[in-house]
C-alpha cells in the first residue's frame, strides 16, 4: 500500500493538473498506477467548461476518482485558502476492493432505513467489512442523518470525509466522481478487503463570543438565536472582535453545534464544527453547513493556522501513542 499527495497553485486548470500528475508519479514508488484519486479544487477550477473527473482519469486510466470543491486545498503538507488551489491525493491499493457511489439528496435512504436499503444504495454489504469515504454537498443532504443512516447499517465501519465548501448557493459546488461533476446530493467510496481505517480528528477552530441557542431555524438555516435575528447576532460579535479575529472571520468562520442536545454549556473540543455558507440580508438568515433544529446549543468560531497545526499535532500524538504498531 502507498499513499503520495500533490499539490498546485498554478491558476490555469490544466497546468494545475500536470503539475499535480507529475508530483503523484514521482512520489509513487512501486510502479503502479494509482487505484484511487482523492481530488479537492477551489472554485477557481470548477467551470462548466471543464471536467475535472474525466481529465484526471486521462492522466491514470482506471482509477477510482472521487472529491469536491472547497474554499480551503490541503496537499503535499501545503494549505491554499482563497487562492488557486488544486491536489491529488493518490493511492496504490493492493488487495483493496473500491465501489464507487453517488447518493442524490433525494433519494438518500432515511436513517432507519433497513441495513438492505442502504447496501443497495453505496453498492456494497456489511459482511464485506468496507469503510467510507464521503463527501457531500451541503445544501442538499441532511449530513447528520447520511451518517445516521451509515452508521446503523455499517456500525464497524469507519466513515471520513467532509462537506464540500466555496458555494453560497445551491449548486454551487462541485463533487467528482469518476468522469463525473455532480451538483447535489454526496459522493463517496467503499474500500474494503486488505485495508484498516483509523480515524483521526482536529478541528483547529476556537469559539468566539457566547454561546447560544437556535430559537428558529429551517433547514440549513439559522433564521434567530436567542429570540435574535442570526444575523444581527453575528454582526455584533463581529464588531467586539479583534482586528485579527475579524480578518480571519471574513475567510474562515464557522458555527460550533454542541454534540450533546441537551447540554447547556460547552467548551472548546464539545462542538461539531460546520462551515457558514452564507447569509440572507433580508431575512437575516445565516446558512449553515448543516440542518438545524430549535434549542440546538451553538457557538460561532473560527480556524487559524497556529490553533489547527497545534490542534493536529496534538491529535496525532494521542493517535500514536495508542495505535502502537499500527500507526
Amino acid at each position: 500500500m502507498e499513499w503520495t499527495s500533490a499539490m498546485s497553485t498554478l491558476a490555469n486548470t490544466a497546468d494545475a493538473l500536470s503539475e499535480c500528475a507529475s508530483g503523484v508519479r514521482a512520489g509513487t514508488k512501486s510502479g503502479s498506477g494509482p487505484n484511487l484519486i482523492v481530488v479537492f479544487s477551489s472554485p477557481d477550477h470548477d467551470t462548466p467548461s471543464l471536467s475535472l473527473g474525466a481529465d484526471i482519469r486521462r492522466h491514470f486510466p482506471g482509477a477510482t476518482v472521487v472529491g469536491c470543491s472547497g474554499t480551503g486545498v490541503i496537499g503535499d503538507g501545503l494549505e491554499v485558502e482563497g487562492a488557486p488551489g488544486l491536489s491529488l491525493t493518490a493511492a496504490v491499493l493492493p488487495g483493496v476492493t473500491l465501489c464507487a457511489f453517488h447518493l442524490p439528496g433525494s433519494s438518500v435512504p432515511s436513517p432507519d432505513a433497513p441495513p438492505d436499503a442502504w447496501a443497495a444504495a453505496v453498492g456494497v454489504t456489511a459482511d464485506v467489512e468496507p469503510h467510507f469515504i464521503l463527501l457531500a454537498d451541503p445544501f442538499s443532504t441532511d449530513i447528520d442523518a447520511l451518517l445516521s443512516g451509515m452508521d446503523f447499517a455499517f456500525p464497524a465501519a469507519a466513515k471520513i470525509g467532509g462537506l464540500a465548501s466555496g458555494g453560497n448557493r445551491p449548486g454551487a459546488h462541485a463533487l467528482y466522481l469518476d468522469d463525473q461533476v455532480l451538483r447535489e446530493g454526496a459522493v463517496g467510496v467503499a474500500l474494503s478487503g486488505n485495508v484498516v481505517v483509523d480515524t483521526v480528528v482536529a478541528q483547529g477552530c476556537r469559539p468566539v463570543g457566547e454561546a447560544m441557542h437556535i430559537t428558529s431555524a429551517e433547514r440549513n438555516l439559522v433564521l434567530t438565536v436567542d429570540d435574535e435575528p442570526a444575523l444581527d447576532a453575528l454582526q455584533r460579535l463581529f464588531e467586539r472582535m479583534s482586528p485579527s479575529d475579524q480578518a480571519l472571520a471574513q475567510r474562515s468562520l464557522f458555527l460550533g453545534i454542541a454534540m450533546d442536545p441537551l447540554q447547556e454549556r460547552a467548551g472548546a473540543g464539545d462542538f461539531l464544527i460546520r462551515n457558514v455558507v452564507g447569509i440572507d440580508p433580508r431575512s437575516k438568515a445565516v446558512a449553515v453547513g448543516a440542518y438545524l433544529q430549535e434549542g440546538q446549543l451553538v457557538q460561532f468560531h473560527v480556524r487559524d493556522a497556529d490553533t489547527s497545526a497545534d490542534d493536529l499535532r496534538a491529535a496525532l500524538a494521542g493517535y500514536r501513542s495508542d495505535a502502537g504498531d499500527r500507526s
